[in-house]
């Protein structure tokens, strides 16, 4: 089987939710109908990171399309994961801790972790609006590695 990895960068604070799933949908549609597995790797550092996993829920369950996984992917090991671990496992298909960023100095954990994820995907999905920031950084680092980039923000 072969699996496409994509993954999904965004800003902390999102103006018009409606609007970003609005542009998302299609994409992870077409994603997901063209290929035979995808895993779709996500972090839970903002509001864009709950709107993409939200989204990639919901088209998942429209078409029905069980060959795929959402996986969360935490820098290190957070309060809120520890007290809630059932409920992280029940929304997401798996939830991993970058073992890169979580020996890493917790300043730069986050910047780590989205390198990991870059690395290991085929594709990246941003919503980038502003120059700055981690999603900023993130999509520049794909694009310095040569990945395929959809910024959905434009």
């Amino acid at each position: 089987m072969i699996i496409y990895t994509v993954s999904l960068f965004g800003h902390r604070y999102i103006d018009d939710v409606a609007a970003v799933e609005d542009k998302l949908e299609p994409i992870i549609e077409n994603i997901l109908k063209n290929h035979e597995y995808v895993e779709f790797l996500v972090g839970r550092n903002g509001e864009f990171d709950r709107i993409a996993a939200s989204t990639i829920r919901r088209v998942r369950r429209r078409l029905e399309h069980e060959d795929c996984s959402l996986i969360l992917i935490l820098p290190y090991v957070t309060a809120e994961y520890e007290n809630n671990e059932e409920y992280f496992h029940q929304y997401y298909d798996d939830v991993e801790i970058c073992c890169e960023s979580s020996n890493s100095h917790y300043k730069t954990a986050i910047t780590v972790r989205n390198k990991c994820i870059v690395d290991r995907s085929d594709l990246i999905i941003c919503y980038v609006t502003k120059q700055g920031g981690g999603a900023y950084n993130a999509m520049h680092y794909a694009a310095k590695c040569a990945k395929s980039i959809i910024n959905a923000s434009i």
